[in-house]
């Protein structure tokens, strides 16, 4: 038997010399897209204007001080003195002031807001984690899909090479009478076929490569190879998973839960914050200032004070306290927390189909893991009989007991049985990976 070889490899070996392009393994690939995916940074940039909220929603507590400052320039005819007979005047006015209010209660909605603030921060780190979980899932498939493309390829391209070496014998046959226009027509179509299939394959690869690429944040242009996982050592999953148990231990750590409870938390937190409403709202206010006044028609007997005097002298002080009592709204509050209630609601069901739906997709990764498994002893059947097969072909081919077509024939039955295996290889791999990622545990290859 000859040693277990990928075909798809040397193909990849040539053009990776070639064009000298870079090889990436699937660890590197998983780490790039952690480090330039734009969806991460999108997240984190959320997770940071959360943050941003929570801050501000503390700092609401502390008082409001607030200085003011105006000046006012007035002329025309006014009773000067209170005298009762009018003239032209002209005035200059300067105001500085100050003033300082703070909510002494307001229903607990500023105290709920803050915990309400505090729920979503958590919530934008978890749906940061889960950004990233789900990128790290759409690496591994999207790096396993060119290894199935590659392998697609190379199968398409030997069976393009046996259609052409059958219309080459049909054609040989034809010249000798032994054949028809009509088996040199079916040779041509079959022909015609294997083309197709290697155009196919070659852009399922092409957009295999591109959808990586983008995944990685990288050019569409930029030029790359990829790195098979090592098979020498793989051995099949032994164990029987079973589903609930892998469901009851996700439900501790999967991000989309984590998620969805955080979102759910906080919409009850709103619920409170809307009720705040209904309640009283009591604030204290403070001020302080002082005037100045400038008259340009006083009377030469009598001057106007100074700047300094005059704001010394004017200077006011107020302290203050009230009280907004809701008794009538357009039901406006009332609408607010029903509101509330219903997002609560809408919360817990988004909550209960996020589970619903891991539940699905683990029952059916488990499923996929036992087929995976049945896929690939078949196939490895299959490779085992067609190298037997090759063997006892190979043997009469060297004795000239077999024309040149039927080995290659023979040839690429074995070869496709190869990759067929190797395929069923890679899916297992992937199913079991697959497991892992679902259990928690680090994707490594």
């Amino acid at each position: 038997m000859m040693k277990f070889i990928p075909i798809c490899l040397a193909l990849v070996a040539t053009i990776t010399t070639a064009r000298a392009q870079e090889v990436i393994t699937i660890q590197q690939a998983i780490e790039r897209t952690l480090n330039n995916n734009l969806q991460i940074r999108k997240s984190q940039l959320n997770e940071d204007l959360a943050f941003e909220n929570f801050q501000q929603s503390r700092l609401a507590l502390y008082p409001s001080l607030n200085a003011s400052l105006s000046q006012n320039m007035g002329w025309g005819r006014n009773n000067f003195g209170n005298t009762g007979i009018y003239e032209n005047t002209q005035n200059y006015s300067f105001s500085p002031g100050l003033g300082a209010s703070v909510d002494v209660f307001t229903g607990f909605a500023k105290l709920n807001q803050i915990r309400q603030n505090k729920i979503l921060l958590e919530a934008g780190k978890a749906n940061t984690d889960k950004v990233k979980n789900d990128l790290l899932l759409q690496v591994v498939t999207a790096y396993m899909d060119i290894l199935f493309n590659k392998d697609r390829l190379s199968a398409a391209s030997q069976q393009l090479e046996v259609s052409r070496q059958q219309l080459a014998q049909q054609q040989e046959l034809f010249d000798v009478g032994n054949k028809t226009l009509a088996d040199i027509a079916e040779s041509k179509a079959l022909v015609a076929t294997s083309e197709l299939d290697v155009t196919t394959a070659e852009n399922a690869l092409a957009i295999s490569y591109l959808t990586l690429a983008q995944l990685m944040n990288m050019p569409s242009s930029v030029k790359y190879n990829v790195q098979a996982p090592p098979l020498s050592e793989f051995s099949a999953p032994g164990m029987t998973f079973d589903a609930e148990s892998i469901y009851s231990q996700s439900l501790k750590f999967f991000p989309d839960i984590r998620l969805a409870e955080l979102q759910t938390l906080a919409a009850e937190k709103g619920i409170d914050i809307a009720k705040g409403s209904y309640y009283p709202r009591i604030s204290m206010n403070g001020s302080y200032g002082s005037y100045y006044n400038y008259n340009y028609n006083l009377p030469p007997a009598v001057q106007n004070q100074s700047f300094r005097d005059q704001l010394e002298n004017n200077i006011s002080k107020g302290i203050g306290m009230s009280i907004s009592i809701p008794i009538f709204n357009g039901f406006q509050v009332r609408s607010n927390v029903k509101r509330a209630r219903i997002n609560y609601l809408q919360s817990q069901t988004d909550e209960e189909l996020t589970k619903i739906n891991l539940n699905r997709i683990i029952y059916q990764a488990v499923a996929d893991l036992k087929g995976a498994r049945s896929t690939y002893e078949s196939a490895t059947k299959t490779f085992n009989a067609r190298s037997e097969s090759f063997a006892v072909i190979e043997q009469r081919y060297n004795v000239g007991l077999v024309n040149s077509l039927d080995f290659s024939t023979a040839q690429t039955n074995r070869n496709r049985a190869e990759i067929d295996m190797i395929r069923a290889r890679y899916d297992l791999l992937f199913k079991a990976k697959v497991i892992d990622y679902y259990l928690g545990k680090q994707i490594t290859f």
